[in-house]
């Protein structure tokens, strides 16, 4: 590992994803933090800070995935301790923004559950938020502070070039992600198409039709997030019935809840590529699932916060 020649940068971590919070370590060249996020005997979460922070450009590295409170708890709390340590600066790092789904009031009486845990995070002291194709562009005006919302898209078009694919077209589940399609089937040089569904309630997803010619082609589904993967399972096996030739689908944050990954073993879906954002347990991480890793891009645009650089050129 290459020292990083600023002592004054330190990168910290809960308990949500250590590990991917060791990769940026080791890809900036720093050591990973000296702290602890431990619980007393009745679950309160308590932060033990080891090292002297005074004066530092602190990053915490802490998805709020599941248990998201648990995690979003350990969050706030690292925080606190910073601020109260005289850290000179606080950038947390949300690889996965839990509750990013509830960022609208879809019925009457609905919470906006995002701009809440956005407000949270400010009040604990955070001064830059760093996190990854977030569920709903908007949230990012949820914040009065900063935000750099890094994309997932070069990760994942870069594995699928490599992959010499022929005749794809790059598939949004959804009118809803249509521009994240677009951004992967440009890198691609690809045309994409769009499944028109309706969802008559949460984690049901009913298909309608495919929107574009995807006969006898490889087809790509793009999405942000597969929780129970019955979207993208169904939107498989409408691209098969419609005279796709394979189907690959891709994600930048593995949610994969309850049912998910039995679906995705017995789909039409030659392979899942998602990213580490959200570590997967060994008995997720199934044949038909690859993972790539985002380190190198948290790592980049950490740098370049630090050092006062462009983060937006990281995707130019």
């Amino acid at each position: 590992m290459a020292n990083y020649r600023d002592p004054k940068l330190k990168v910290f971590t809960c308990n949500a994803n250590p590990e991917l919070a060791k990769e940026i370590a080791e890809h900036i060249g720093v050591p990973l933090g000296n702290a602890q996020a431990v619980r007393f005997s009745d679950g309160e979460c308590q932060i033990k800070l080891n090292e002297s922070v005074r004066g530092c450009d602190v990053f915490v590295i802490q998805p709020t995935s599941a248990p998201v409170n648990e995690h979003l708890m350990e969050l706030l709390v690292m925080v606190d301790a910073l601020k109260r340590a005289s850290a000179k600066s606080i950038n947390v790092v949300i690889p996965y923004y839990g509750y990013a789904r509830q960022d609208r009031k879809a019925r009457a009486r609905d919470p906006i559950t995002a701009k809440l845990v956005a407000n949270l995070i400010e009040t604990a002291g955070a001064q830059r938020v760093i996190t990854m194709d977030l569920h709903a562009t908007q949230i990012q005006g949820f914040f009065d502070i900063p935000v750099d919302h890094l994309l997932g898209v070069p990760i994942l078009g870069k594995h699928f070039s490599e992959k010499g694919l022929s005749d794809i077209v790059v598939v949004s589940p959804d009118h809803g992600g249509v521009t994240r399609a677009r951004k992967l089937a440009e890198r691609l040089e690809a045309p994409i198409a769009i499944i028109d569904k309706r969802r008559p309630e949460p984690n049901v997803a009913e298909v309608m039709n495919i929107v574009g010619n995807i006969e006898g082609k490889t087809a790509i589904i793009i999405d942000d997030i597969i929780d129970t993967a019955g979207t993208i399972t169904l939107a498989a096996s409408a691209l098969v019935e419609a005279g796709a030739r394979d189907v690959y689908a891709c994600c930048t944050h593995p949610v994969l809840s309850g049912p998910a990954i039995e679906r995705i073993a017995n789909s039409k879906i030659r392979e899942l590529i998602v990213t580490n954002s959200i570590p997967l347990t060994d008995e997720k991480l199934i044949d038909k699932i690859t993972v790539l890793s985002v380190a190198p891009i948290i790592g980049e645009a950490i740098i370049r916060v630090h050092e006062e650089l462009s983060v937006s050129k990281l995707f130019d």
